[in-house]
């Protein structure tokens, strides 16, 4: 296609004429198609990165310089959205792998209904007993032991000195300490 033939047809494409888009896509489907089966090695992504390409190219035709290639201009879009569904394969297959372990790990610790009962139980008396804390003591129970931060990590976030943090978490301690007393003999 020469350029004046090119230039028409992205100007049609501007103006929303659905047979020039259409032409503009058939054109360059399947070189657009093998370059991102190139980099992803999926065909059925790697379909899913045509359409997302040409639906970025279309919303960003008006941005196209007559000087540059069109299909150098085409491939780069394409090139980008094929990088962005790596990233997100990469972290769909973190998350199944993390997934993977913690599920392994809980069907490796599975215990007898006795066992899970008594867990049961304490675990309800710990989460009461740890709503029972003022805010102060509860949040940085929380912070540190369920969401195992530091306690600069914390001193951090609550904009208060490290100093403080272990004041808290001492006297969070011997509080659920007391309360939950009555299952330390278990």
């Amino acid at each position: 296609m020469q350029n004046t033939e090119l230039f028409s047809l992205v100007s049609e494409c501007i103006a929303g004429n659905e047979d020039a888009i259409d032409s503009l896509f058939r054109q360059y489907e399947l070189g657009v198609f093998r370059l991102a089966l190139s980099i992803v090695d999926d065909p059925l992504e790697a379909g899913e990165i045509t359409q997302e390409t040409f639906i970025s190219a279309i919303k960003a035709l008006g941005k196209y310089k007559e000087r540059q290639s069109f299909k150098a201009w085409l491939y780069t879009i394409a090139v980008n959205c094929s990088r962005s569904h790596l990233r997100k394969r990469r972290a769909r297959e973190r998350l199944q792998a993390t997934l993977t372990r913690i599920f392994r790990i809980e069907f490796e610790k599975q215990v007898l209904p006795e066992e899970s009962f008594i867990q049961t139980e304490k675990e309800a008396a710990l989460w009461k007993s740890l709503n029972q804390l003022n805010d102060q003591l509860r949040i940085v129970v929380v912070l540190r032991y369920f969401h195992e931060l530091s306690i600069r990590e914390i001193s951090g976030i609550l904009s208060i000195p490290e100093g403080t943090i272990h004041s808290r978490l001492h006297a969070a301690r011997e509080q659920l300490r007391m309360a939950l007393e009555p299952f330390n003999g278990e």
